[in-house]
């Protein structure tokens, strides 16, 4: 297999070990149906009048008579007012009539404009303070459009001082968002956050992809508020995907250096764990470029990871892990599970998981944006997965496969079919997947460093990655 080839089928995987970050669950948790809806107010209506059981109360009465037993209506009687004056045998008398002189035409007239003006103003003055003082926040006046105030930063905004876990935390909330999405695969629940204030939101591909070929996906901001969103781009290899939502009002997230990142860096991850949305956890950055390859073999992620112990849970995919300055450094994608462990397919959080790197995003989110699609940085060589030697070795040619591409960077660079790979830009090399995700944490055109064994001796070689989009 070449590093930009599509994926082995799992029949020809080499045995895993326990202990190997492979071994991870990507999969979001399922979304639950809204909640029952309440039955709508429906106006009074007027009893009908039904035969009263003897041995019973009539509910029907007042409360006082519903404990001595049932009393008839009289014909005057109505259940809401106290005396029916429409019965045709009311008991009030009706006051003789009184040769009294009415108004003049002139003073009726001027005492409806009166009226009328005084109507207007109250309702003026009333509905300019519902206005100021946000009364109708709550109420989505324009039925299936998107609607609603921007989210607002929570109280440890202001009463906890900058740099916590609070006042992080209640600025970086209203940024984050739940993604709702309805395929005909079922339905699915992950997190996202707003990169920019033209709409477009970041999530992992594995949260959307069920309706990239017809589903909907609706965006819930942490106040509550939904929008429809579509897909601008998504990557299965990266596992990035892109929304768009119709919103210019949203406060993006600043982008972090997850190259500036060490082990120990303390971190927080925020998102939708079970659906759960504006979840906070915090813990540490435990290691750096872990080689991560979750998926199946048709929509296999290369992803050179950042490991952190914050809890990450299913429906976390997608969300962002910031550092002590609220800034992204990775996206919250995947978590390690022990075998055997799982229920309904999924397992939670043992302290492992993984999060692509902000640099790695900042790339492929470009890509997304202007083109819909991303590109992959190859060397250009097909890897012998049968090896079982030191380093990496490239295959032999076939009849209908050269092991070195031509004119592809190895060819270049003068790489041969059973050349061994021992490092990547001085990082020690054993595994094939190790070696595609190191190469695809960096851009197209970059100048990397290989050593390379033959004929037993040793040489580092440069080469120039090529893009390919898939």
């Amino acid at each position: 297999m070449t590093e930009d080839s599509t994926p082995r089928p799992d029949a020809e995987r080499p045995p895993v070990d326990p202990g190997h970050t492979q071994e991870v669950d990507v999969e979001h948790t399922r979304a639950f149906g809204p909640p029952p809806g309440q039955a709508p107010l429906l106006p009074p209506q007027e009893p009908v009048r039904e035969p009263v059981w003897a041995s019973g109360p009539d509910y029907t009465a007042a409360p006082s008579q519903a404990m001595s037993g049932p009393k008839p209506w009289s014909a005057g009687e109505h259940p809401a007012y106290a005396n029916n004056p429409y019965s045709a045998t009311a008991t009030q008398s009706v006051p003789a009539k009184q040769a009294t002189k009415g108004p003049s035409w002139l003073a009726v007239f001027l005492i409806a404009g009166l009226a009328a003006l005084l109507a207007g103003l109250t309702g003026g003055l009333f509905g300019g303070w519902l206005g100021a003082t946000d009364r109708f926040d709550g109420l989505d006046l324009r039925s299936g459009q998107d609607a609603g105030a921007t989210p607002q930063p929570g109280a440890g905004a202001t009463t906890r001082p900058g740099g916590t876990v609070a006042n992080i935390a209640a600025n970086a909330t209203p940024s984050v968002v739940t993604i709702q999405v309805q395929a005909a695969d079922g339905d699915g629940t992950g997190s996202g956050w707003v990169l920019d204030d033209k709409g477009h939101i970041v999530t992992n591909n594995h949260v959307v992809a069920s309706a990239a070929s017809g589903g909907e996906i609706t965006v819930v901001l942490s106040n509550g508020k939904e929008s429809k969103a579509t897909i601008v781009g998504r990557d299965v290899s990266y596992d990035l995907a892109v929304l768009k939502v119709d919103r210019t009002d949203l406060t993006p997230l600043p982008i972090g250096d997850s190259n500036a990142v060490v082990v120990g860096d303390p971190v927080i991850a925020v998102g939708a764990p079970l659906g759960l949305d504006s979840t906070v956890t915090t813990g540490i950055v435990s290691a750096l470029n872990r080689p991560v390859t979750p998926g199946n073999a048709d929509d296999q992620s290369f992803i050179n990871a950042i490991q952190t112990d914050a809890a990450i849970n299913p429906g976390n995919s997608g969300g962002p892990l910031l550092d002590m300055q609220g800034r992204v450094i990775g996206i919250n994608t995947a978590i390690a599970r022990v075998a055997g462990q799982s229920i309904g397919g999924q397992s939670g959080n043992i302290g492992v998981g993984f999060a692509i790197p902000s640099a790695q995003v900042k790339i492929t989110v470009d890509q997304l944006i202007r083109t819909g699609k991303a590109e992959h940085p190859i060397i250009g060589v097909m890897l012998d997965r049968q090896y079982q030697g030191e380093g990496i070795r490239i295959a032999e040619d076939s009849a209908d496969n050269p092991a070195v591409t031509p004119d592809g960077p190895a060819a270049k660079a003068g790489l041969r079919a059973g050349d061994v790979i021992t490092a990547f830009e001085g990082r020690p090399m054993t595994d094939p997947d190790a070696l595609v995700v190191a190469i695809r944490s960096k851009a197209v055109g970059s100048t990397v460093t290989l050593t390379v064994v033959r004929d037993g001796k040793s040489r580092d070689v440069k080469m120039v990655l090529q893009g390919r989009s898939d």
